[in-house]
This record gives structure tokens, sequence and C-alpha cells, in this order.
């Protein structure tokens, strides 16, 4: 019992030192007086069996006009087609690489899924993705 306290102590000890350490850690230094403009476009990508659906990444430029670009589908008549989904990175990655190019850095990338069900099975969904860039003004 005795050697039981003595190395839950030990423990506790160790962990208060090492939290102090790092809660006296300075800050680190932000990029001040650097401001950024922001550039969002996603892609939605349809998982609706029979390839009925609709995929596309969309951008919004800088007057607010929406632009589209066809994305080809998960499914195609005959199931899963592998060939469409490696079409589909393709694209991406090569307006990911454009954007970059063009002084954007790549920042954050958000997924989000929707299923659709019809009489308790899977009927398809989408997938949609938001890709979020910034540059310094």
């Amino acid at each position: 019992m005795k050697e039981t306290i003595k190395t839950f102590s030990v423990a506790v000890f160790t962990a208060a030192i090492v939290m102090a350490g790092f809660s006296f850690r300075p800050a680190p230094e932000h990029n001040q007086g650097i401001s950024y403009e922001y550039f969002q476009f996603s892609t939605i990508e349809s998982v609706i069996p029979g390839g009925l659906g609709r995929s596309r990444i969309l951008t919004t430029d800088n007057n607010g006009q929406l632009l589209e670009k066809d994305l080809k589908n998960f499914y195609s008549m005959v199931g899963l087609n592998f060939k469409n989904i490696a079409n589909n990175d393709q694209s991406i990655v090569e307006r990911i690489n454009s954007y970059s190019a063009d002084g954007w850095e790549l920042m954050s990338v958000v997924t989000g899924s929707h299923a659709q069900t019809s009489e308790g099975s899977s009927s398809g969904g989408l997938f949609i993705t938001r890709y979020l860039f910034r540059r310094a003004k």
C-alpha cells in the first residue's frame, strides 16, 4: 500500500512539473500587422446509384458569380466507378494547384456527407468538401 501511494505521489509530482513547464512557455508569435484575404471553393460529389446524381466544383468569383465545373459521379450504371473517382481527384488537385500558383495557401479542408434513405436502405447521398485558402493582402 505504501509503495502504491509513493508511486502515485511521484507520478502526480512529475505531471505537475511537466504541466508547469508548459504553462510558462511564451505564446507563439503571430503575424501581427499582416492581413489576409480568404477564398473558398466546394466540391459536391454524388453517391446516387446508376450515375443519376450531379457532381460539381462550385466557386464564387470576386463579382459574386457562381462558377461550376462538372465532376464525374461516383457510381455509373454498373456500380462504383473508380475511374470517375480518380478523374475527380485529378480535377480537384488541379484546382488546388492553380490557386496555390496564384499565391493562395490552403488553410483548411472540411468534409461532410448526407445519406438519402428509402425504406431503411441507402439510396445514395452526397459528399461535400470545402477548401479554405488565404493569402496576404
